[in-house]
Order: C-alpha cells, then structure tokens, then sequence
C-alpha cells in the first residue's frame, strides 16, 4: 500500500512521522531489518500499531519501563521475532539532592532541566517525581551523558545515578479536581477556565499548533471536547474531561475536570 493510501487516515501534520514509521515496518517485512524507536507518545504508538496491522510479515511490540507507561518504545520487526524486555534499552535516572531542597520542583523543572541539556523529548519517557526528587525514564544511549552533566534542576543543585527498571518507583498522576459550568463544550471555552486565561488569549497557542486533544494536535478552538478526552496546552499544562454532569436551568453545561499537578 502506497503512503499516498495511508496518508488519508491521519492529518496532514502527522504525514512525516507516517513516512518514517511504514518505512520501519517495510523494512521489517522485506528486509528481516529490526527497529527499536526512540519513546513515543501515544498518538504515535496508535499510528505505528495501525500501520503495522496492514502489513502480514511485520509486528510492533511496545513498551516504556513498565506496565501503564504512557510513552514506549517500539520494536518494529519480522513477525517471528520475539522482543524482550533488555530490548527496549530503557534505563531510569534517578536524580536527587543531598540536600533534600526538591520537594518544591515540578514535572516541568525536571524536563526543562533535562532538555536543557541539549537533548531531544524523544529520548525522554515518563517522569515521576516525589519529594525526594524524580525517577526518569530514558533511552540507555543517553545515560552516561545526562548522569555526567545533569547537575541542577531549576537552580537547585542535584545528583544522579542510573539504575536498572527493576528500581523504578512510579507516581500515579494527581489530578487537582475543578467543578465547571460552560456554556458548552468547546475546547476553547474549557481550557480557558482551566487555565484562567481570557478567551481571546487561549486563542494564540491554539491556532499556534500548542495544543493537543489526545496527543493530536489541534487547531480548532471550536472543538468539542467529550469525557476522557485529555488536553496538553504547551507552556500551561494538561487537563482531562472527568465527567459530564448535565445541563443547568440556564442552560449551561456541568463538567468535572481534573488539572494534572
């Protein structure tokens, strides 16, 4: 099947990564090649995976330091080839202070920290952060570089060790739940009481392309949004579609969200 048949199924701006991902699984199908990607997000494992359904003599197998990951790297391969776990080549930094000055830090501080560094998102998995600092998920290529030169964290000063997934200590998400009423579902108007910003100004990083609805980008700031429904505004945070609860006497719309914190 010709990319041009492929490309129907997903927006335009998702077309290069469509490219490089049927590319991986031709080779794996005709040429026996097997390809470990660097993290994914979940918009791109759903790609990856549909793509790979259409080809027979190829398989796609997923995984991100553990069970409920929500990044993953891939392995694209021949369909008789079985992955394993030391495959994927994830390791976990773990980053800390002696000084115990972390309990303020956020997801934010310790990703800026980490790019910072030069290096990009696609090397990075999930971060969980506690109090006594952060467990991150990375690819093993880069361990070396970021236990040497990863030094402070939102000018708190740090130290880091790499270790091996079995010493990984997950964070479930918090969600800080808030209890709106909205004129209606649009994304526009819900993200704009979430974040507290005007109307007018949740615009800008909308029509920018800042904004992801389920880990697609999303432009239309009429979208309506439905239970589940996860939202990333770039620069201001993520909140999910808990709950929709009724309409009011006037006529506007009950929601329950979760701001993740």
């Amino acid at each position: 099947m010709s990319h041009q048949d492929i490309y129907h199924h997903f927006r335009a701006d998702e077309r290069h990564f469509v490219d490089r991902a049927s590319e991986w699984v031709e080779n794996a199908a005709k040429y026996h090649e097997v390809k470990l990607t660097d993290f994914l997000d979940p918009r791109q494992c759903f790609i990856l995976e549909s793509i790979a359904h259409r080809e027979q003599d190829a398989k796609v197998s997923f995984f991100g330091g553990y069970a409920t990951a929500e990044r993953k790297r891939a392995i694209v391969a021949p369909d008789y080839h079985e992955a394993e776990e030391n495959d994927f080549q994830i390791q976990v930094l773990h980053v800390y202070s002696v000084d115990n000055k972390l309990g303020t830090l956020q997801h934010s501080d310790y990703l800026g920290s980490v790019l910072g560094l030069g290096l990009k998102r696609d090397k990075i998995g999930d971060m969980h952060v506690r109090q006594e600092g952060c467990h991150v998920l990375i690819a093993e290529e880069i361990a070396s570089y970021l236990a040497m030169n990863l030094i402070q964290v939102h000018r708190v000063g740090v130290v880091t060790d790499i270790e091996p997934l079995s010493r990984l200590q997950t964070v479930e998400p918090k969600l800080e739940p808030l209890d709106l009423t909205v004129a209606s579902l649009r994304l526009d108007g819900i993200s704009s009481d979430v974040f507290r910003l005007s109307r007018s100004k949740i615009l800008i990083p909308i029509k920018a392309g800042r904004c992801k609805v389920n880990w697609r980008i999303e432009e239309d700031p009429s979208k309506v949004l439905a239970e589940g429904d996860i939202v990333a505004l770039k620069g201001f945070g993520r909140f999910k579609v808990l709950e929709v609860e009724g309409i009011t006497k006037k006529g506007r719309t009950r929601i329950k969200v979760g701001k993740f914190v």
